[in-house]
C-alpha cells in the first residue's frame, strides 16, 4: 500500500462501503482515506461499518415497497407463485 492507492472502506457520509483513496499513512499503516464517491475524508475504519450491506433481494424489496400499488410478499425459496 502507498499514498493514492485505492482501498475499500466504510464511508460515514455515504453510509456504506465505497472505493476510497489513501491520503495519509504512517509506515505501512493506513491512517486516513478519501471517499471517491462523495470526497469526504476520514480516518481509516478498516471497512468496519455499523450496518451490514443489503443483499440484492433486500434492496429490491425496499424499492418495491416505496412504489404505490406494488406490494410484494417475500419470495420463498423453491416455491413458484401461481
Amino acid at each position: 500500500m502507498r499514498l493514492g492507492d485505492d482501498i475499500d472502506d466504510h464511508c460515514s457520509s455515504c453510509q456504506r462501503t465505497t472505493d476510497h483513496s489513501i491520503v495519509s499513512m504512517m509506515g505501512e499503516e493506513v491512517l486516513r482515506t478519501r471517499c471517491r464517491t462523495c470526497n469526504s475524508e476520514h480516518k481509516y475504519r478498516k471497512n468496519k461499518g455499523r450496518r451490514k450491506e443489503m443483499t440484492a433481494q433486500e434492496a429490491f424489496d425496499k424499492v418495491l415497497a416505496t412504489m404505490p400499488g406494488m406490494q410484494s410478499e417475500p419470495a420463498k425459496p423453491g416455491r413458484k407463485k401461481k
